[in-house]
């Protein structure tokens, strides 16, 4: 059990990194894994679905 709520914790820092909202990873370290799925949530219901993270970018597209 211990490894699995690790692994959650790993993922949703990478998460939280992709948008920006902390500077250093040991900020995001010092939470415990329940804030972090609270930040998660946040963060996930302020964001477009395609802003940032997960979305298509088209670099050279005709218009």
């Amino acid at each position: 059990m211990k490894k699995d709520a690790k692994e959650r914790q790993r993922e949703l820092i990478y998460k939280l990194r992709i948008h920006h909202l902390y500077k250093s990873e040991e900020q995001l370290l010092k939470l415990p894994l329940h804030e972090l799925e609270m930040e998660y949530k946040r963060v996930q219901s302020d964001c477009h679905p395609h802003s940032d993270s997960g979305s298509i970018n088209w670099i050279h597209a005709k218009r």
